[in-house]
C-alpha cells in the first residue's frame, strides 16, 4: 500500500466538499429526495436522523427505516435503479451527496474507502435480515419493544435513554406493521411495567429488553401463532 492510500481518511473525505461531492444542510421535515426520482448519487448522513418512506400504488404510506448519523443511503443508483423510497429529515441534518461516478472511482482506488463502504453494506444487510426474522416470528408487541431499544441505542451501563427525535405512534405502527391502536395499547402496557416513560420524549429503560425474546428465529413446536 502506498503512502497516499495509507493516509486516506474516509471520515474526513465524507465530511468535506470536493470534486463530485457536496455538503448540504436540510431542515427538519425537509424532503431530501423522492421515491421514483433518478438516483445519480449516494448520500452520507453526517449529522441528524432521516426517515425513509415508501408509497404503494394504492397510496398507502409506510416508514421502512430511520437512519442515524454515519450511515449511507440512496445506494440504489449504483446499480442503475431509481430512488426506492422518499427520504425526509427527522431533524436538522448535515448530508454529503456523492456523485455515483466519483464514488465508484474512489471505491476502486482507495482500499480504506472500499472497506468503510462495504462494512456499511454488511451491517445494513444484517439489519435487514434481523428485521425480516423479527417480522416473521415475533408478535407486534415484541417488534415494538425491539424497535424502541434500537432507536434509543441503549448501551451497557445506561439507566435510561430518551429517543433523540419525536416519533409518533403512527410512525411506530408503520415500522412494525401494525395499527396505531395496537401500538398505543403496548406503549401503555410498557409504561405500567416501568419499561418506558413519557417526558417530552419517549424514555426507554434497559428493562424493556425483557419484553424481547432472546431467540427470535425459533418458535416452540406447535406455537407458531401470532398474538396480533
Amino acid at each position: 500500500m502506498n503512502s497516499y492510500e495509507a493516509a486516506f481518511d474516509p471520515t474526513a473525505f465524507l465530511g468535506s466538499a470536493g470534486p463530485g461531492r457536496i455538503v448540504q444542510q436540510f431542515r427538519k421535515n425537509q424532503s431530501i429526495f423522492a421515491q421514483g426520482e433518478k438516483a445519480d448519487s449516494v448520500l452520507f448522513l453526517q449529522h441528524g436522523r432521516v426517515k425513509l418512506v415508501v408509497m404503494s400504488e394504492q397510496g398507502k404510506e409506510g416508514v421502512v427505516a430511520i437512519l442515524d448519523s454515519g450511515q449511507f443511503f440512496g445506494e440504489s443508483g449504483l446499480i442503475g435503479r431509481r430512488r426506492l423510497s422518499t427520504a425526509v429529515a427527522l431533524e436538522d441534518c448535515l448530508i454529503t451527496t456523492l456523485a455515483n461516478a466519483m464514488l465508484i472511482t474512489t471505491l476502486q482506488r482507495e482500499p480504506g474507502m472500499c472497506e468503510f463502504f462495504m462494512t456499511h453494506l454488511l451491517r445494513r444487510n444484517c439489519r435487514v435480515e434481523e428485521d425480516l426474522i423479527d417480522q416473521l416470528f415475533n408478535s407486534s408487541e415484541k417488534r415494538l419493544a425491539r424497535l424502541l431499544l434500537l432507536l434509543a441505542d441503549i448501551n451497557p451501563g445506561d439507566t435510561a435513554k430518551s429517543l433523540p427525535v419525536d416519533i409518533s405512534q403512527q410512525t411506530l405502527a408503520e415500522m412494525i406493521g401494525t395499527t396505531r391502536s395496537r401500538v398505543s395499547h403496548f406503549m401503555n402496557k410498557f409504561r405500567k411495567l416501568g419499561f418506558i416513560d413519557y417526558n417530552g420524549h419517549i424514555e426507554v429503560y434497559p428493562s424493556l429488553r425483557s419484553a424481547v425474546s432472546p431467540d427470535k428465529a425459533r418458535l416452540p413446536e406447535g406455537d407458531a401463532r401470532s398474538i396480533d
